[in-house]
């Protein structure tokens, strides 16, 4: 899909990274949803087809100069495309993972070259520690010129076959969320193993894993943002957290235009095989003509754009150095659930042609909840929205 406020370069990207997700994720779509932890090799190919339209499109001074592109919005745009085809296929692309928008959002210079092109996961969720990242009980202490780091990490998304992993830590359990801090581990340190991959409902191309950190030494400097020590004024505590918390305001917006994607594939998909079954769909048509499916279609198409471009505008927001707490979201609620509705409802319209696996509309309503869930739930983007809107601290409305 085209979309007309996109500038042309942009818009090249979406004709690209379709063509990418057509031609190369979705004919090997099934097969490595049934070979689940089997790396997929083929995705060496989108890699290429991705660094090629980076290179002569975000770099392009035109795109640079214009006020409706930027790095984030591209990438945003790129997603959707990609998981247009696949999901799950897309996370297990070797290259860029959660992690990388931690070091790009909170590493110093040093660190955003050194390992900001490396893939490089993210591990906060533990066992008692999911939405509520002040839980964290992951514990980073200094000895000398290295943090030893000891705890264990869950449903962490390539974890297995990244190369580095930020793992989020308490310097002071005591202190609540004041005292985390995010660093940033290299695989094959010692004292770091990944010890589980998790069988999933979805996205079972890309790997899910169990890390477990014993006594786990690393330099001084691999504390994301640079190598200060905890310290004992709250504020300054405070805002390093709010640091690390700016990540989220990075990746939601790309997670939402995952949803996105999926969402637009589902749509596609459902109207070729209503087609099929000699379904017309008379958009514009009266009322008194119109059938119950495509009011249903209709309405889905409206609430999948509002979504697109709520999640459009929070990527912009980034790109011109704007605060976009609330609005990445906004467009992740938004998004998750509109994307889990629409595969949903896309299975139950084309009945068995939905839920067979001749069709990938049954693989997309299992990689929808995903989306739906990881980078926050529903409930933790509300919270944030509220807090937002009511001008509440986190201590004030939780």
């Amino acid at each position: 899909m085209i979309h007309p406020l996109l500038p042309n370069q942009l818009q090249k990207t979406q004709e690209t990274m379709r063509m990418a997700a057509e031609f190369i994720l979705r004919p090997i779509s099934r097969k490595y949803d049934k070979a689940e932890h089997e790396p997929p090799v083929e995705m060496e190919q989108l890699n290429q087809a991705a660094a090629d339209q980076k290179n002569s499109e975000v770099e392009d001074d035109s795109v640079k100069s214009m006020d409706l592109g930027g790095r984030n919005l591209w990438a945003v745009i790129a997603l959707e495309q990609m998981c247009w085809g696949d999901v799950g296929l897309f996370l297990a692309r070797p290259g860029t993972g959660l992690g990388n928008a931690a070091i790009m959002a909170v590493g110093d210079s040093e660190q955003k070259t050194k390992w900001g092109k490396r893939w490089v996961a993210m591990a906060i969720t533990e066992a008692d520690a999911g939405s509520d990242s002040k839980n964290i009980s992951t514990t980073a202490e200094l000895d000398g010129e290295e943090w030893v780091i000891n705890g264990e990490k869950i449903y962490v998304t390539d974890g297995d076959r990244c190369d580095c992993v930020v793992v989020w830590a308490t310097l002071n359990k005591a202190m609540g969320k004041t005292a985390i801090r995010s660093f940033i581990i290299e695989k094959g340190t010692p004292g770091f193993e990944v010890t589980r991959l998790e069988k999933k409902l979805g996205i079972r191309a890309s790997d899910t894993a169990t890390l477990i950190f014993q006594n786990c030494r690393i330099p001084r400097e691999n504390l994301l943002g640079g190598k200060e020590e905890i310290d004992k004024d709250v504020d300054a505590a405070k805002k390093s957290f709010g640091g690390a918390m700016q990540t989220f305001d990075n990746t939601r917006p790309m997670v939402a235009g995952m949803a996105i994607g999926l969402g637009q594939a589902a749509l596609d998909m459902t109207r070729a095989l209503l087609a099929e079954e000699g379904y017309e769909d008379k958009f514009g048509a009266s009322i008194g003509q119109q059938t119950a499916i495509q009011n249903e279609l209709e309405m889905l198409e409206a609430e999948l754009e509002a979504a697109r471009l709520l999640v459009y505008k929070s990527a912009w927001m980034m790109d011109n150095k704007m605060p976009n707490s609330k609005e990445a979201s906004m467009g992740k609620a938004k998004a998750g659930r509109i994307g889990n509705r629409i595969s949903l409802k896309c299975v139950e319209l084309c009945s068995m042609k939905g839920f067979s696996e001749d069709h990938l509309l049954e693989k997309f309503s299992r990689d929808s909840k995903i989306l739906d869930i990881f980078e926050g739930t529903q409930q933790i983007q509300q919270l944030i929205v509220a807090r937002q809107v009511l001008g509440k601290s986190s201590s004030e409305l939780k």
